[in-house]
C-alpha cells in the first residue's frame, strides 16, 4: 500500500490550515487554502508545491513573491522529502522507468538529450509544439498564467514524460514549465511517439495509466478538462475502461466520466462501430439503465459521460451479506429483467451482465452499467467479450449473439446473488469454458436448502446450455418472476417503459435582465418542445 503523501501543513504542524487552531488568530495559510487555476485544487496545489505559493508563513516568518520564494525554500525539509518522493520512480506512469524495464531501448535511439539550467522556461503556455520531455535528472514546475498571474499547477521528477497529453493533442501548451534545479532531458518528437505507440501494445498501457494520472485530481493538475467536463477522482478501474466523477463546468452537474482504454480505442474498427452503436445507447431511457450523456474524443481515445450513480456494486453486496435473501433478490432481478427488456426492444444486448455492473443504490432500485460499451463491437473474437464465468456457450463458441446471452448471464448472476457462489468453481480458463460447454449449473438448492423452489426452477432455466430451452426473451423472464414476487407479496410492476424525470432549472436574475430572460426562455422552450419535453415556469418572489 502507497504511504500517504503529507501536505505542507501537516508536516511543519503549523496548525494554519482551514479549521486548525491557529487559523483563527494568525489566518490560513495561502498554502493550505490555495484554489488557484480551476479551483477544485484547494488544499492539494499548495500543500504539496508550497515553495511556489506566495504569501505563506514558514518557521515564523512571512514568505515572499512565487518568484523570491521557491529560491529560499531549497533547503526547506519538506522541500527535500517532496523531492524525494517524487523523484522515486515507483508509478506506473514514470515515462523513463517504463520504457527501461520493458526494453524499448529503440526509443532512446529516436530521442535527442538535452541539458536545461535551473529556472529555465522551456515548455512555454500558448505554443503549439510537437515535443515532449522524458526526465532523467531534476525536477520542474508546471505554472499556469492567468490574468497576469503565475499559478503552479503540478510538479514533474525524475522519470516523469512531460508534454506527453500536449503531443497526443496538438494543442497549445496549457502552461509554463520552468527547471526547479538543472535536469537532464530526452526529447522526444509527436512523429515518433506515434510510431512507437502504434507498433507497442506495451505503449499503448502506458498511455492510458498516463492520461489517468493526469485526470486524477490526486495530481495538482491543469489537464483535467474534456470538453464541457472536468474530471475529479478516479472511483474505478475495468478491463475496458478507467472512470472519474466529474463536473459539467456549465451547469455545475455531477457525472462519471468513463475513459475508454487506449488499446481498444486505437483500433480504427472498433471506434467507428462503437460511435456508430453509441448513438443508439445514449438514446436508451429507463429507470434501471445508467443514463449516458455525451461522448468526447480526446488523448487519443472516447470518454463516455453518464450519470453519476450512488450505490454499491452487486457483487460487492454479496461478498459482505454472503448472500441475497430470496425477496431482495426476487426485487432486484425484476429490475435487472426490466431494463434489459427495454433495452433488447431498442435492439441493444448488454453482453456482459454480471453482478459487478449491477449497482444496488440506497433505495434499492437497481441501476445496469455498461450498455453495450463492454464488448468491442463487430469483433469476431466472441471469447474476449463479457465476463468469462458469465458467458454463455454460444457466445464462447463465436456464434451470432441475441437477448438469450443476456439471460443465461442473468441466470448466473441470480444464481450468485441467492448462494453466493458461481455455479463453476474452475480457475484456469480453458476449463471453465469447456464446463460451461458440456454441464448445466447446478441446483442452486443445494447450496441454499431452503430456497423457494420457484427461485431455484427459475435460474435453472435461465442459465440453460441450450438457449432453446431457456426464457427466450427478458419479457418472458420478468413474466415469471412475476408469479414468484405475488408468492413473496411484492407487489410493484416492473412491466415499465421509458421513465419520465422533471428537472428544475432555477434563475438567479435582475429585473433590468427579465425581457431578455423571456426571450431566451421562449427559444428554450420551442426547442424543448420539439424534443417532447414539457416546460413550466412559476415565478419564485423572494430567494
Amino acid at each position: 500500500m502507497t504511504p500517504k503523501k503529507l501536505n505542507c501543513w501537516e508536516y511543519m504542524k503549523c496548525r494554519r490550515e482551514p479549521g486548525g487552531s491557529a487559523a483563527l488568530d494568525s489566518g490560513i495559510c495561502p498554502a493550505a487554502a490555495d484554489a488557484s487555476f480551476d479551483g477544485i485544487n484547494s488544499g492539494i496545489c499548495g500543500g504539496r508545491i508550497c515553495w511556489a505559493v506566495a504569501g505563506t508563513f514558514c518557521e515564523g516568518k512571512l514568505q515572499g513573491t512565487f518568484a523570491d520564494k521557491r529560491i529560499s525554500c531549497l533547503s526547506c525539509d519538506f522541500y527535500r522529502k517532496v523531492r524525494t518522493e517524487e523523484g522515486n520512480p515507483n508509478l506506473d506512469t514514470k515515462f523513463l522507468r517504463f520504457i527501461s524495464e520493458t526494453g524499448s531501448r529503440t526509443i532512446f535511439s529516436k530521442m535527442a538529450y538535452r541539458h536545461i539550467k535551473a529556472g529555465e522556461r522551456f515548455v512555454v503556455q500558448g505554443q503549439v509544439e510537437d515535443t515532449a520531455y522524458i526526465i532523467q535528472r531534476g525536477s520542474c514546475l508546471a505554472i499556469v498564467e492567468k490574468d497576469g498571474e503565475l499559478y503552479p499547477v503540478d510538479h514533474y521528477g525524475e522519470g516523469d514524460i512531460v508534454g506527453g497529453l500536449g503531443i497526443l493533442t496538438g494543442e497549445p501548451r496549457r502552461a509554463h514549465v520552468e527547471a526547479e534545479t538543472d535536469m537532464e532531458l530526452w526529447v522526444l518528437k509527436r512523429k515518433d511517439f506515434e510510431d512507437i505507440s502504434t507498433e507497442d501494445t506495451e505503449v499503448l498501457t502506458f498511455l492510458t495509466e498516463l492520461v489517468a494520472d493526469r485526470l486524477d485530481s490526486r495530481r495538482p493538475t491543469a489537464y483535467r478538462t474534456i470538453g464541457k467536463y472536468v474530471t475529479t477522482d478516479i472511483i474505478g478501474r475495468g478491463a475496458f475502461s478507467i472512470v472519474y466523477k466529474g463536473m459539467h463546468k456549465g451547469l455545475s452537474m455531477p457525472v462519471a466520466i468513463k475513459m475508454m482504454r487506449h488499446d481498444m480505442a486505437m483500433n480504427k474498427q472498433f471506434l467507428e462501430s462503437f460511435l456508430e452503436e453509441a448513438k443508439t445507447i445514449a438514446s436508451l431511457n429507463h429507470e434501471n439503465i445508467i443514463r449516458v450523456f455525451d461522448f468526447e474524443e480526446r488523448y487519443r481515445t472516447v470518454f463516455i459521460i453518464e450519470e453519476l450513480v450512488e450505490g454499491v456494486s452487486l457483487k460487492s453486496l454479496i461478498e459482505r451479506l454472503k448472500s441475497i435473501p430470496p425477496p431482495a433478490a426476487v426485487h432486484y432481478l425484476m429490475q435487472i429483467c426490466a431494463g434489459l427488456n427495454y433495452a433488447h426492444q431498442k435492439g441493444i444486448l448488454h453482453r456482459d451482465i454480471n453482478a459487478t455492473n449491477i449497482i444496488v443504490q440506497r433505495d434499492d432500485r437497481i441501476k445496469i452499467l455498461d450498455f453495450g460499451l463492454a464488448c468491442p463491437i463487430g469483433t469476431e473474437d466472441f471469447s474476449s467479450c463479457g465476463t468469462a464465468d458469465y458467458m454463455a456457450p454460444e457466445q464462447i463458441r463465436g456464434e451470432p449473439m441475441d437477448p438469450r446471452v443476456d439471460i443465461y448471464a442473468l441466470g448466473i448472476t441470480a444464481f450468485e446473488m441467492v448462494t453466493g457462489k458461481r455455479p463453476f468453481a474452475e480457475k484456469k480458463l480453458s476449463r471453465l469454458f469447456e464446463t460451461h460447454l458440456q454441464q448445466e449449473i447446478p441446483d442452486p438448492a443445494g447450496f441454499q436448502p431452503h430456497l423457494p423452489e420457484g427461485i431455484s426452477r427459475f435460474i435453472r432455466k435461465a442459465a440453460r446450455r441450450d438457449p432453446r430451452q431457456r426464457y427466450q426473451t427478458a419479457e418472458q423472464a420478468l413474466s415469471a418472476l412475476g408469479s414468484l414476487s405475488a408468492d413473496l407479496g411484492l407487489t410493484r410492476n416492473y412491466h415499465l417503459n421509458e421513465a419520465s424525470k422533471i428537472s428544475t432549472i432555477l434563475l438567479i436574475y435582475n429585473e433590468g435582465k427579465r425581457l431578455e430572460l423571456i426571450r431566451l426562455m421562449e427559444e428554450f422552450g420551442s426547442k424543448a418542445r420539439a424534443l417532447g419535453v414539457t416546460v413550466k415556469i412559476s415565478e419564485v418572489h423572494e430567494f
